[in-house]
C-alpha cells in the first residue's frame, strides 16, 4: 500500500471519529503540510466521500453525507439493513454498550445519501421486535446527534419539556447517554445551573449544535448508571411523602451525593427530601437512609402510615422479647 493510500485511509478514519477537525490539527496528526492535507482531502472527494471544508482561523474539515455511498464494500440493501438493525438495537436496548451502538449508527447514517436515509426511516418505523417492552418513542436521529456530541465534547442547546409540562431552554455539555427503565437519558453539565442534570431524551426538542468544544468532566460508568437510575425513579409512586430532616441543605447534599436530587432547603438548618415507592415498605427505605442521630419528621400518608406504624410496633416487640430457645431436635 502506497504512502498516499495509507495517508488517505488514516485521514478518513480521523474524519469519521470527530464531527469537525481543525485543519492544523489534522495536518499535525498525519504529519503532513496543509498543502498535502488539501490534496488528500481531494482524493477522498474523488472516491465519493463528501468532505466539507470551512475557511478561517476556526476552519477545518468534516465528513458529510454524499450523493452516493462511498466505497464501504456495502450494497445499498446491506447499508439499509445495517442501519435498521442498529436503530432497533439502540432504541430497544437489545445489546450491551448502548452508546457504542448509537455512535456506530450515527457513523453509518452520516454517509448515507438522502434517498437511502429515507428508506431507513420508513422501514425502521415498521420494525417492532417482539417481546421487548418499549418506553416513549425516541428519534434515532436525535439519539445519534447527542451521541456524537458526547463523543466530540461539543456543547448543545435544546428545548426540554419536564414531566409536569414546563418548557425550558437548556445549554449543556453532554457527557453520556444511558438507558434505564425503558427510556433514554442524557447525563450532562448544565451551564446555567452549574451542576449535573439528567434529561429524558424523548422530551428533548429543537436540538442545536453550537460547534463549541469543552474539556470533558469524566464520569465513571458507575456514576453514569447512578444518574440514570435516579432519573428513572422520578416517576409518580403509589406512596409519596416528604422527610424534613434536621440537617442543613449543603451538608445533606454532601452526605447523599447524587441521591440528594429533589431535596430543597426548608430553612437554614433543615432540608426537605421527597421519598416514595410502590407501597409503604419501599417508601420506608428512604427513612432508613437518614444519617444516624439526625432527627426528622414526615408527612407519610394514610393508610400507609398506619401500616408502617403497626409493622414497626411488631418489630420493636420482637426485638424486646427474649430470643427463642434453640431447638433440641437432632437431625
Amino acid at each position: 500500500m502506497s504512502d498516499t493510500t495509507s495517508r488517505a485511509l488514516a485521514l478518513l478514519n480521523l474524519l469519521q471519529t470527530h464531527r469537525h477537525w481543525p485543519g492544523s490539527e489534522l495536518a499535525e496528526r498525519l504529519g503532513v503540510t496543509q498543502r498535502t492535507l488539501r490534496r488528500d482531502v481531494e482524493r477522498l472527494r474523488e472516491l465519493g466521500y463528501r468532505v466539507e471544508s470551512s475557511p478561517g482561523a476556526a476552519g477545518g474539515y468534516r465528513l458529510e453525507a454524499g450523493s452516493a455511498i462511498p466505497p464501504l464494500l456495502l450494497t445499498d440493501e446491506e447499508a439499509v439493513a445495517m442501519a435498521i438493525g442498529l436503530r432497533v438495537a439502540a432504541s430497544r436496548r437489545l445489546v450491551s454498550g448502548a452508546e457504542t451502538t448509537i455512535t456506530a449508527l450515527a457513523k453509518l447514517e452520516q454517509v448515507l445519501p438522502a434517498p437511502l436515509r429515507r428508506r431507513v426511516n420508513a422501514l425502521a418505523d415498521t420494525v417492532q421486535p417482539a417481546g421487548i417492552s418499549s418506553g416513549a418513542p425516541v428519534s434515532s436521529e436525535i439519539l445519534g446527534e447527542i451521541a456524537l456530541a458526547c463523543r466530540d465534547h461539543e456543547r448543545l442547546r435544546f428545548t426540554y419539556t419536564s414531566g409536569d409540562g414546563v418548557v425550558t431552554r437548556r445549554r449543556v455539555e453532554p457527557e453520556a447517554l444511558a438507558p434505564a427503565d425503558r427510556h433514554w437519558y442524557l447525563i450532562c453539565w448544565d451551564l446555567e445551573r452549574e451542576d449535573w442534570r439528567t434529561f429524558r431524551v424523548d422530551r428533548i426538542a429543537e436540538l442545536e449544535h453550537t460547534h463549541a468544544l469543552f474539556p470533558p468532566r469524566s464520569l465513571t460508568p458507575e456514576q453514569v448508571e447512578v444518574f440514570a437510575l435516579i432519573a428513572s425513579s422520578w416517576t409518580p409512586h403509589k406512596v409519596e411523602a416528604d422527610i424534613v430532616m434536621d440537617m442543613p441543605f449543603d451538608e445533606m447534599r454532601r452526605f447523599f451525593g447524587q441521591w440528594s436530587q429533589g431535596a430543597t432547603e426548608e430553612d437554614e438548618r433543615r432540608t426537605r427530601w421527597p421519598i416514595g415507592g410502590g407501597d409503604w415498605r419501599e417508601a420506608m427505605y428512604g427513612m432508613l437512609y437518614v444519617p444516624e442521630g439526625v432527627e426528622y419528621t414526615t408527612d407519610f400518608p394514610e393508610p400507609a402510615r398506619a401500616e408502617l406504624r403497626e409493622a414497626l410496633a411488631r418489630m420493636l416487640r420482637a426485638l424486646d422479647a427474649p430470643p427463642p430457645a434453640a431447638s433440641d431436635a437432632t437431625p
